[in-house]
């Protein structure tokens, strides 16, 4: 992140935590309740603190991707289960082996999409993923190979992980609170994709189209990567039918089958005016 310029006449805490480091090692100092207070890890993790970590998660990212220029996304959903084309054969499932397809897609949107976004110098249309395997990978993949720039949004699991090799390392974030990534997803959108996946992918999507619905964000393109699969695991019509959903409900979003008709259907859209 950028130093600011100091336009106050007060010692900055950078120097203050390098002269803490230097200080005489006495029963005092050594006290928990002498450290400073924005270096104490101790105090920084206490459940009282609990909403300026949300602050703060809300607030690094933003101010990280607001100093790289960063205007709108487009965001992809995806499983981290569904395989590389080349890795089908070890898939567990037929099922998975088959949705590699989904790989080879969301890379090649992807591709094209940075393709668009760096005639902005990268600013806008920018791939966002979650940064792990699988689908994420893919998008992230895709923009890597265009010559771009592409955003993770990791978050800490109970599973040892990194982040996929194809993030720009500048825009690799990582989070606590699921609540907080969900919400830079969608700040900067431009347009929402979702392939094939599993709990997480149906948790974003329904959060993300929960919003759409009840007007708390605009409506932008919304598009399901495979019909088939989509329409396996969710009955949509039956929602409708039982009443649960207006049936207007069921046009905020649509399928495709391939990057290109991802494209078509984004260019389609209306313009703002």
């Amino acid at each position: 992140m950028k130093d600011e310029p100091r336009s106050h006449p007060f010692r900055d805490s950078v120097q203050d935590m390098e002269a803490a480091k230097h200080t005489p090692d006495t029963a005092q100092t050594r006290a928990p309740a002498y450290r400073l207070a924005f270096t104490d890890r101790d105090f920084m993790a206490r459940e009282d603190l609990r909403p300026v970590r949300l602050q703060l998660e809300l607030l690094k990212p933003q101010l990280v991707m607001d100093e790289r220029g960063i205007e709108s996304t487009i965001v992809l959903f995806g499983g981290a289960r569904i395989p590389r084309p080349e890795d089908r054969g070890s898939a567990r499932s037929k099922t998975l082996a088959d949705l590699s397809a989904y790989y080879d897609e969301a890379r090649k949107f992807a591709y094209r999409m940075t393709e668009r976004s760096m005639s902005s110098y990268g600013r806008e249309n920018v791939i966002v993923t979650g940064g792990g395997p699988g689908v994420m990978e893919a998008g992230n993949r895709g923009a890597h190979e265009a010559g771009g720039q592409s955003i993770g949004l990791n978050i800490v699991l109970p599973h040892e992980q990194a982040p996929n090799e194809y993030v720009t390392p500048d825009l690799c974030f990582n989070f606590h609170y699921f609540a907080i990534r969900k919400m830079h997803f969608l700040m900067r959108a431009k347009a929402v994709c979702v392939f094939p996946g599993g709990f997480g992918t149906l948790d974003e999507m329904f959060e993300s189209l929960t919003l759409i619905q009840t007007k708390r964000m605009k409506p932008i393109p919304f598009l399901l990567f495979g019909r088939a699969f989509w329409e396996g695991v969710i009955n949509w019509q039956a929602l409708a039918d039982a009443g649960t959903i207006s049936p207007e409900d069921l046009s905020l979003f649509q399928f495709v089958e391939t990057a290109d008709e991802a494209i078509a259907a984004i260019d389609a859209w209306p313009v703002e005016c």
